[in-house]
């Protein structure tokens, strides 16, 4: 489009609310829509599966994160008028697909793994079960939301698990898409992180924030003393004051001075952080501040955080790794088509069978087989050729534990993971699924995955 003729460019439109979430997808599930209308298939009964062929390169287990965003999102699922007339005006799609959407709602059954749940290759994580028009709608919306938030629970559960009883903070807002920042934060609680950043977060999820000031504080002022002392009145003694601007030796100085031997933090941000933190320990307790801890951020992983394990460390306060998955962005889940009604009407197990790309057809129950210990030591698929079976299957001895629970039921959204609450299950879901797994779990070397995955077969 060329610029008018008065070489003016038009005004911007001002940004509109988006309260639907329905064009959160790719245009191929709503042409699939269209040609399955045309041809009387759209209304078979179907089960979706959502599921991981492998996981990232050396990691020995995944974190299930985004579950309750996608609960959140699912009623806003809506084509209201401004969506329908955008495909309507595009010739995205044609008549009676437009008036297909416009009485959309989904009417199906989602179950899936508890969210904050482990999982593995194969792991039946989520369950998306109606008719083909209404779930195959949601592919897109489920796969962007699982894909980046279980990756960064991913990469949160292996940095926690590497500080141990060290409080990690997540920070990475400025390393992310606004929005995405706001999903790390939850993702990363749920993972096993204090605190956030994040006061959008916060708001939605009831997460703790955190923060104080950073290096433009200091250097507002004429001196770093004023700046310190200037804090401290504001915020008060309690606060964490970074103390690497110009020499880390004065900075503790500085620090004491304007806090007093009650100073809540000091933070380290650059430098050999390892013998920092050993200097800055001996230095404040030579001062008196006994009881000041000491926060390290600068480009923390979980390696780093790992090797800082002998370092008089307090916290850690982690951002671009973690927003990013730690060098694993995604989960490379997909959502596959398992079984669908044939011309009958029977139920019946369809699968994939590419190269590379194979898929276990049937709907499929799962649960984890637990050893005297309460230790994991095999990740169970139930399988059957008797859908009924396989669906009402149940654990019939003390040695499994199922896995799948109810997340929406004939369209009514389950509130126990939506929402604040639904981030405070997720995370004490994640703490206790994590503490099941056997020793060796948790190493940050390569290795395979920490349980192996079999088969239960109800034939």
């Amino acid at each position: 489009m060329g610029a008018p003729s008065n070489g003016v460019l038009p005004a911007a439109l001002p940004p509109t609310a988006r309260p639907s979430t329905a064009l959160l997808t790719d245009k191929y599930e709503l042409t699939m829509l269209q040609a399955a209308l045309a041809d009387g298939t759209a209304h078979r009964h179907c089960v979706f599966e959502v599921f991981t062929r492998r996981l990232p390169a050396g990691r020995r287990y995944g974190v299930l994160a985004g579950t309750g965003r996608i609960l959140e999102a699912l009623p806003r699922f809506r084509f209201d008028d401004a969506e329908l007339g955008y495909l309507e005006g595009t010739g995205a799609v044609d008549a009676r697909t437009i008036d297909f959407l416009s009485g959309y709602r989904f009417t199906g059954n989602v179950l899936g793994y508890a969210e904050g749940e482990v999982f593995f290759p194969g792991s039946p994580i989520l369950q998306v079960e109606g008719t083909f028009a209404e779930a195959v709608l949601l592919e897109t919306l489920v796969l962007s939301v699982l894909n980046y938030d279980s990756a960064v629970a991913s990469a949160a559960s292996r940095m926690t698990s590497a500080a141990v009883d060290r409080p990690c903070l997540e920070m990475g807002a400025r390393r992310a898409h606004e929005q995405a920042a706001v999903a790390a934060a939850r993702a990363a609680v749920i993972g096993g992180f204090a605190g956030t950043s994040n006061l959008e977060a916060g708001y939605r999820y009831g997460l703790e924030t955190i923060g104080t000031a950073a290096h433009a504080f200091t250097l507002l002022h004429d001196d770093e003393l004023s700046a310190f002392r200037a804090q401290v009145a504001a915020l008060g003694t309690g606060t964490t004051l970074l103390v690497d601007t110009y020499d880390v030796r004065q900075g503790v100085v500085n620090a004491v001075a304007a806090g007093g031997t009650g100073l809540g933090a000091v933070r380290l941000d650059s430098g050999d952080l390892g013998s920092l933190a050993v200097e800055t320990r001996h230095q404040l307790d030579g001062l008196g501040a006994t009881g000041t801890k000491i926060v390290v951020t600068s480009d923390l992983d979980e390696y780093a955080i790992a090797a800082l394990a002998a370092a008089p460390v307090d916290s850690y306060g982690v951002g671009t790794s973690l927003v990013t998955g730690s060098g694993a962005p995604t989960c490379g889940m997909v959502y596959k088509l398992v079984a669908r009604a044939n011309a009958e009407g029977v139920l019946e197990p369809v699968a994939k069978a590419s190269p590379g790309k194979p898929s276990r057809g049937g709907r499929k129950s799962a649960a984890r087989r637990l050893d005297a210990e309460g230790r994991a030591v095999e990740e169970v698929l139930v399988v059957g050729d008797d859908d009924e079976a396989v669906a009402s299957w149940s654990p019939a001895s003390d040695d499994l534990r199922a896995l799948h629970v109810p997340l929406v039921v004939d369209g009514a959204v389950d509130s126990r993971w939506v929402g604040a609450y639904g981030v405070e299950n997720a995370a004490r879901t994640h703490r206790a699924s994590r503490a099941e797994l056997p020793r060796g779990a948790r190493r940050l070397s390569a290795g395979d995955p920490a349980l192996p995955t079999v088969e239960l077969s109800l034939d």
